[in-house]
Order: structure tokens, then sequence, then C-alpha cells
């Protein structure tokens, strides 16, 4: 399978790069990223590599691409999936942030039949896997609130997976208990609210990617943890949603419809 990676001088961007190259069934034939065109992507993601980084999308039909993982940021991500559906290319989207007129507008562009579509705000298995344990204890323990890290450099908060997490939680539970409200004299301090699910985000150098739902009943407290200690946790699921992308029916959202 031919392979195109947007955003591939980023740090995910990046990490994809090396991962297509390593796997025995999948070709890495198109690098993009406007930031860096140019330069040899040799340089960039340390693979034995002769492709330079492309500054547009016309590179990916070039190379003949049978899928592309984008990973830009949510200023680019919605145009570059409407692009890449119109041109005919199957897209695995991990970048967050995409908004809703966008993805109404790449829904219908893959039901036309011509390219399909994943969108995962996380693409680690474990996290997947915490989003679903998630949703069935929501069903027992209406009480919740998300706590997510993630680097400095993360653009957006809270986190996609934040989000879809609270949704999932919604869909679940049976109530939506009263939220207590913090001191009015500090707002901010008891997060943004969700899907009606407390969510706090935390930023700081040294982490990756960590989430925390913490349940609350009567004389207890569960909690569901997942930690992404480097980039390469991303990068399994990544994989199986390039393989399994030409199968898919239209555009789907998350990567738990195909575990």
């Amino acid at each position: 399978m031919r392979v195109g990676v947007v955003g591939a001088a980023g740090r995910m961007g990046s990490e994809v790069c090396r991962a297509v190259d390593a796997a025995e069934d999948l070709t890495l034939v198109a690098a993009v990223d406007p930031h860096r065109a140019g330069e040899a992507l040799r340089g960039i993601a340390g693979i034995d590599s002769d492709l330079v980084i492309a500054a547009d999308l016309d590179a990916l039909v070039a190379a003949d691409c049978d899928v592309v993982v984008e990973f830009t940021g949510p200023a680019a991500v919605g145009a570059n999936l409407r692009w890449l559906l119109e041109h005919g290319l199957h897209a695995v989207v991990g970048a967050t942030g995409i908004d809703e007129d966008d993805l109404a507008s790449a829904r219908e562009l893959a039901s036309r039949g011509q390219a399909n579509a994943l969108i995962a705000p996380n693409f680690a298995i474990g996290a997947v896997l915490l989003m679903q344990f998630a949703a069935e204890a929501a069903r027992h323990l209406p009480h919740v609130e998300i706590i997510e890290l993630h680097h400095d450099r993360k653009v957006d908060a809270p986190s996609g997976t934040a989000l879809r997490t609270a949704e999932l939680i919604a869909q679940s539970r049976s109530e939506v208990p009263d939220a207590p409200l913090g001191d009015e004299r500090h707002p901010g301090a008891r997060g943004a609210a969700h899907a009606d699910v407390r969510v706090h985000s935390v930023r700081l150098p040294g982490i990756v990617a960590n989430q925390e739902v913490i349940f609350g009943g009567t004389g207890q407290t569960l909690t569901i943890r997942h930690d992404s200690i480097d980039r390469t946790s991303f990068m399994p699921g990544v994989l199986l949603a390039c393989r399994r992308v030409r199968d898919l029916d239209g555009l789907v959202v998350g990567l738990e419809h195909l575990l």
C-alpha cells in the first residue's frame, strides 16, 4: 500500500513516516509539509529515504498514494481532509480540532464512495480501550470528571481524546448529576464543561499524553488512566487504520470501530 503523510516534519508526522517505512506491507511514497518544503526527509525523520518534503498536497496525487495520513493541526486539517476526499484519496486523520462544519462537509464527500476517511482523536490502543471502559463505567457511576495532560506545545485544549471520552460518557449514563461549582472569585477552577462532563487540561513540558477519568460513588471512587510515554504508542493504531480505511463505509470517527 502506497502511503503519503501530511505534516511529515512535525512530531507526530515524522513518527508516522518512521512507522510506515518500517512496515513490510506499506511503502512511504510522499511527504508533505509546507513549513519544511524542499528538505530531505532523511534528515528530519531519520530514515533511509530519498524523498524530499513537498510544499503542497498535489504531491500526493503525483505519487499515486492509496492512503494519506494527516497530522497537521486545527488550522489546516479541515481543508486538507476535504481536499483528500475530493481527490479520491483515503484519509487517516489524527489532527484534532476539526470543527462541525468541516466534519459535515467531509462526511458528505466520503458518502459519494470515491474515498473513505477515519478520524481518530487518539490512535493509542490503550487510550481507545480507556474510552470504552469509561463509557461502560458511566452506566453505573454517573458522577465523573476528566483530567487530561499533554505537552506544552499542544495547540488545542481540551484534547480531542478528552472531548470524545466526554461524549461517550454522555451517551452511556442515564442521568446527569448536578456538578458542584467553584469559587466565583476563581473562574475556570472547575475546568470546562463538555457534554455535561467536567474536563481539566494540564499543559507542561516533559509530558506526551495522559488521561485520567475519575468516577465517584457512595463510599468509593474508580479511576481509569492511560499514559503514553512515547509517541510510538500511537503507531500501531495508525498502521491499523492505514490497512483498514479502504474497507470502511464513508467517514468513521473513532479507532474503536476497527478493534
